[in-house]
């Protein structure tokens, strides 16, 4: 973990070395698993949790039309669901946090006078900081499990819109849903998956070495 941290706050200092706009943006997430055991049965009754994100980076522009512009930054996700079994008369619920690395790229769709919409793609790196799974009354620590994983990859798309409120500040809201790549327990041979709509608003600001406009 330690090594990971150490290649974030080098990420960081890189990206104000050659980014032109810096982007802040928090949100709400609503997750749900999909999980298989070692059998191939699904874990039927889990519901979705609503719970918060954050993230912060670049961007640059890619082209001179200002039509194509590369992301890239750290975040801070929150997922979680809840189930029971009444065959067995058991609830349980999860609750994890991942610390990610994010790179994407958003493309201009159209503009309505100073509204201008974008498509979005991002693929993030994230690995687990916290989570605990509760059974019944009982906590347990999920940092290390293997069908939890410590590193997962995300792979997101959706759509934001962009409002300018300033000459060097824009606000931004939008969209965008994400699925990990198979997270999987080698020994067990169970599967999990998990799934996030978010929804945010941020702020994009221009960089004193920007001469960009909205």
């Amino acid at each position: 973990m330690k090594k990971q941290l150490l290649i974030m706050l080098f990420f960081i200092s890189s990206i104000y070395s050659y980014s032109q706009q810096l982007y802040m943006e928090y949100g709400s997430t609503i997750s749900s698993f999909d999980y298989e055991n070692s059998q191939g049965q699904p874990l039927d009754n889990l519901l979705s949790k609503s719970e918060s994100y954050f993230g912060m980076g670049y961007r640059h522009t890619l082209n001179k039309a200002k039509t194509l512009f590369l992301n890239a930054g750290l975040s801070y996700n929150n997922y979680g669901a809840i189930g029971s079994e009444s065959s067995v008369d058991n609830y349980f619920a999860w609750d994890v946090s991942y610390l990610g690395i994010k790179a994407g790229l958003d493309v201009k769709l159209f503009r309505l006078r100073d509204l201008i919409f974008f498509a979005n793609g991002a693929v993030a790196s994230e690995f687990m900081i916290r989570g605990n799974q509760t059974i019944n009354n009982d906590v347990f620590n999920l940092v290390g499990e293997e069908e939890f994983n410590n590193n997962i990859l995300f792979l997101r798309a959706g759509v934001s819109m962009q409002y300018p409120i300033s000459n060097s500040t824009a606000i931004i809201a939008g969209y965008n849903y994400g699925k990990s790549v198979l997270i999987n327990s080698g020994e067990s041979a169970e599967k999990l998956k998990l799934n996030a709509h978010q929804f945010g608003i941020g702020f994009i600001i221009n960089l004193p070495n920007c001469y960009c406009d909205f």
